[in-house]
């Protein structure tokens, strides 16, 4: 499912919004969860999962082309964690359309 998918099906199903209404609540959302990360912060939906931010160490690796060894700095990267609902309901395939 894309972004713009997401938008129809919510204009769809919350029946009094608009496209462009819906389209607002998404990106409102998105954007709610990308601000709260970058600030470090834990973002939960229960029933669905967890966003969090993990840190990883600065490392060496070799470059696959060239054999070289290159150095990659540390970073922080998000990480989604499932709820369990969510979990059961993709091993069991009960995806509602």
């Amino acid at each position: 499912m894309t972004k713009s998918e997401l938008i129809e099906k919510l204009s769809y199903n919350a029946g009094g919004l608009n496209k462009k209404e819906a389209e607002v609540v998404v990106n409102t959302i998105f954007e709610s969860i990308g601000n709260a990360l970058a600030q470090g912060d834990r973002v939960e939906i229960r029933g669905f999962g967890s966003f969090t931010v993990r840190e990883r160490e600065a490392r060496q690796a070799r470059n696959p082309k060239s054999g070289e060894i290159v150095s990659i700095p540390a970073k922080k990267t998000p990480f989604f964690k499932t709820g369990k609902e969510l979990r059961a309901r993709v091993n069991n395939g009960n995806g509602a359309s």
